[in-house]
């Protein structure tokens, strides 16, 4: 699999370069490689194993390498990672590579801060037991929207709804607190914690 990362949020584009690559990987410069860097690059094995975790930086920026990509991606046995600045998705390279099952793109966008009634919609749709609805909604504002920020919003909620003597705001509050540890100490996607949160809450009787 050979996974593309681009956006602006560099920071957590790093982080997922982490997650991905583990440690001790290769990082390379793609300015520094030529066209006959290619084949070792992606088809070759280290003495000391088969399978490689590979990073390379900004390869679309060498076009000679970057039109040869495509021919290497079905072949290729190694874990890498291709860390674009900028990505330029009228290129041909870039079409033909996004019909590719072996490549992945993932954009990482700067979040904004979420909108306090989109927070309220959604939340208020999970506690009215419609979950669903709720993940849904949440769909559609987690590529731009901090979840961290989002989770803390509907802490804020669950808390208004306990000073009302809600019956299901107690169980709500320990949903969500149980998301905050997971948020901070699982590999899993924060975004894919917090819907798990919405669905449980909108399981509250």
């Amino acid at each position: 699999m050979i996974r593309v990362f681009y956006g602006e949020d560099r920071v957590a584009a790093q982080k997922m370069v982490a997650r991905q690559l583990g440690e001790g990987y290769e990082a390379i410069e793609a300015e520094n490689i030529t066209t006959d860097d290619m084949p070792s690059l992606f088809l070759g094995v280290s003495l000391f194993a088969e399978t490689r975790a590979i990073l390379i930086k900004d390869l679309s920026g060498n076009k000679e390498c970057w039109e040869l990509l495509p021919k290497y991606v079905a072949e290729c046995p190694h874990n890498v990672v291709i860390w674009e600045s900028k990505l330029d998705k009228r290129s041909t390279t870039y079409k033909e590579l996004s019909k590719d099952k072996n490549v992945e793109f993932k954009e990482f966008r700067l979040a904004e801060d979420p909108d306090k009634k989109v927070v309220f919609d959604i939340f208020d749709a999970a506690f009215r037991s419609d979950g669903k609805m709720a993940v849904k909604l949440c769909e559609k504002i987690e590529t731009t929207n901090d979840p961290f920020m989002f989770l803390g919003l509907m802490v804020s909620q669950a808390v208004k709804k306990l000073q009302f003597n809600n019956p299901k705001a107690p169980r709500a509050l320990k949903i969500l607190a149980r998301a905050d540890m997971d948020m901070k100490s699982t590999a899993l996607e924060p975004w894919t914690i917090i819907k798990m949160a919405l669905l449980k809450i909108g399981g509250i009787k």
